[in-house]
């Protein structure tokens, strides 16, 4: 997000959808080499952990488009100008990114799955990257639109956990 020349009007400048940067995440994680073929086999409790990162990270997100449906609002990251309502209610009360926060866990049970431990590293670069270029100016923007709403709410969650 640009703030303009003499406090104009805000807009959303990315480069990469969330979305699609999961995407590409996951590419990069599945092409990171595993510790070594042995711990490729099935250990039980690796799939088993995978798993519940990835079942977690998947029903979060699917809650918090749910909520947002729920409270007719947009769910584009990259037009935030356009929220119509603030929604702190449900998977909203605990995070104030659950989406991301999903996409994350989704990328770090892959990442568990494929003993891709250089995965990590992508997964936290997933998460920076969106402090940094998504989350931030989304924030911006939701502040603009609801003053001290926002504020309060800000104050009272975390903005992943």
């Amino acid at each position: 997000m640009k703030l303009h020349p003499k406090g104009g009007a805000r807009t959303m400048t990315l480069m990469i959808p969330p979305v699609l940067l999961a995407l590409l995440a996951g590419v990069l994680i599945g092409r990171s080499p595993s510790l070594s073929p042995a711990v490729m086999t099935a250990s039980p409790i690796r799939l088993t952990v995978a798993s519940g990162l990835a079942l977690a990270g998947a029903v979060i997100c699917g809650l918090a488009v749910a909520h947002f449906r729920r409270a007719r609002t947009t769910v584009n990251p990259l037009t935030p100008e356009q929220t119509s309502a603030l929604v702190v209610s449900g998977v909203y009360r605990y995070s104030r990114n659950p989406m991301y926060l999903g996409f994350a866990l989704i990328l770090l049970g892959w990442a568990v799955f494929r003993a891709a431990w250089p995965g990590l590293v992508v997964v936290a670069a997933f998460v920076g990257y969106l402090n940094r270029f998504q989350i931030r100016p989304e924030e911006q923007a939701l502040a603009a639109r609801f003053g001290a709403s926002f504020e309060a709410y800000r104050h009272s969650v975390p903005r992943w956990l």
